[in-house]
């Protein structure tokens, strides 16, 4: 796709990369009916529902906003004169980060159990809008992935999907972890375009390579990074995998090895580097605080132009 010799799809991105780490075992087209049917649902709002919006842009807003309600809200059914309660997906606090089990952080996951995390739940969100016709910019922030659009009638807004919540950009400065530097280069809060998302797609391929083949000798996954990083230069994902497989690397030769020494000055002007760009790593602990902050302090951080 980054080459346009396939049309672009980051489903089809997404689940490549899903099913690369099943071993060619995942039924995609299973997961992909699924995602149809979610994506018909969405439709389904679009027609019955009219939202009080006067901007020109109203079609593009009310499937941002069917999509929305399909993952975060609530939502009744009229079915044979009887009313069903949809119910939302949720986000599941069992293995966050995909330490335990890297599927945890599966797209084919959270439409099979309807429980997600930072990395599915907003995966979800932008294949369900290219299924809708509309464009949707993936967001970073430490160890978090969030939802950018762009509208007539406010501009740029923020849409969180493990809270259900449009936050100010004062959440995300409030985790203390985003420096301005991180602003300035496009590291944090910057809304990537779809080959940047495919970008991150090849950092998630690396991943679960690296999973599933613990002692390899790191060269898949530089591969993937600096593919990564010609799409991106300053695409932090891809520049912490590169740091982190030259470091794995450094640790299995002998420190009197000329190689290692090669290594080390490398490693250290790709840790510098990074530091210089903005990036401050940000404990597992805090971070879940953070995350649970936006609901426990959702009147100080919620964007309310997006109330009604």
């Amino acid at each position: 796709m980054l080459k346009d010799k396939q049309k672009y799809s980051f489903k089809t991105a997404v689940l490549s990369v899903e099913n690369a780490y099943y071993q060619g075992k995942l039924d995609t087209v299973e997961v992909d009916r699924k995602i149809k049917f979610i994506a018909n649902f969405c439709k389904t709002i679009v027609r019955n529902r009219d939202l009080t919006y006067k901007e020109t842009d109203k079609e593009t807003v009310s499937k941002y906003a069917a999509i929305f309600s399909v993952i975060c809200e609530e939502t009744p059914i009229l079915i044979n004169q009887d009313t069903v309660r949809y119910k939302p997906f949720s986000y599941d606090f069992q293995d966050v980060f995909g330490h335990k089990d890297l599927t945890s952080l599966f797209v084919s996951k959270l439409v099979t159990t309807q429980k997600g995390n930072c990395n599915s739940l907003p995966y979800l969100y932008k294949i369900l809008a290219e299924e809708l016709g509309v464009e949707a910019n993936i967001a970073l922030a430490p160890n978090h992935i969030y939802i950018k659009h762009n509208i007539k009638s406010i501009g740029w807004y923020n849409t969180e999907l493990t809270s259900g919540i449009f936050p100010q950009d004062a959440w995300l400065m409030a985790s203390g972890f985003i420096h301005l530097n991180a602003i300035e280069n496009g590291v944090y809060m910057k809304a990537l375009d779809n080959r940047e998302s495919l970008a991150l797609c090849l950092v998630d391929l690396a991943n679960a390579y690296k999973r599933s083949f613990p002692d390899n000798d790191g060269t898949f996954a530089i591969k993937c990074a600096e593919r990564a990083l010609q799409v991106s230069p300053n695409l932090v994902t891809a520049l912490l995998l590169k740091a982190e497989t030259h470091k794995e690397q450094y640790q299995k030769l002998e420190k009197s090895d000329p190689k290692a020494k090669e290594l080390l000055v490398l490693l250290n002007k790709e840790y510098s580097h990074i530091h210089q760009i903005g990036y401050r790593n940000m404990p597992e602990g805090m971070y879940l605080e953070w995350l649970v902050s936006l609901k426990t302090e959702r009147k100080k951080y919620e964007d309310v132009r997006l109330r009604n």
